[in-house]
């Protein structure tokens, strides 16, 4: 299936520093920067709500197709994305210029599928270690996301970032030995376990000289 192609819409800005990124929110605008590809970067404007609504229907990873700007067609990657942090609304954005063939990093967002057999028959929790792995691979194909089947892991038992399966064409940047998922005891088993582990000794009443007991007499 072809990837969905989307467009945006840029305008260069004219005042920059903090009292022009003021005026352009307030306008309705998201100050960002578009840089990449050995060019001097340009300092640009994006309607918020057009920003939005792409980032929810194109995600991170998709190839952006610019018009505005500089030059007459551009595309580019999202890269960054400041919110503020009571709103949420984005205040900043920054953008990479790539072409589909080029190879490029990205991080892409893991997501579990499946229960894992430990969590459904042990009663297990799971413990998503890694949110992302990291990754190269072309810029037409960066995926959203990586799925992990988790339903075969039982408990004490993790999968690596090594292990995880690529698309084609992509490697690994990320530690291979990083853990991204484990199943592991609940905390009410650990705690048994560590009740049923303690020594013997330990669980033992110590006892008192003449509370049924005697004491062999000192040597002289």
């Amino acid at each position: 299936m072809a990837k969905k192609e989307f467009t945006l819409a840029v305008e260069l800005r004219e005042k920059l520093g903090t009292t022009g990124a003021h005026a352009l929110r307030a306008a309705g605008k998201v100050p960002a920067v578009l840089y990449g590809h050995g060019v001097v970067p340009e300092h640009v404007a994006i309607d918020a709500r057009t920003f939005d609504e792409l980032l929810v229907r194109a995600g991170r990873n998709a190839i952006l197709t610019l018009s505005g700007g500089s030059k007459k067609v551009q595309t580019a990657l999202i890269r960054e994305i400041q919110r503020h942090p009571v709103s949420r609304r984005v205040v900043h954005a920054d953008l990479q210029r790539v072409s589909a063939d080029e190879t490029i990093d990205a991080r892409l967002a893991i997501v579990t599928i499946g229960v894992a057999e430990g969590v459904r028959n042990a009663g297990a929790v799971m413990d998503v270690l890694t949110h992302e792995l990291e990754v190269a691979g072309p810029a037409s194909r960066i995926p959203e996301q990586i799925d992990v089947d988790v339903t075969q892991l039982g408990i004490h038992e993790h999968i690596t970032a090594g292990e995880i399966p690529l698309p084609q064409g992509f490697r690994l940047l990320t530690a291979p030995e990083t853990v991204i998922v484990s199943i592991e005891p609940s905390r009410t088993a650990r705690e048994l376990e560590e009740t049923v582990a303690a020594p013997a000794e330990e669980a033992a009443e110590p006892q008192v000289a003449g509370a049924g007991e005697t004491t062999a007499p000192e040597a002289e």
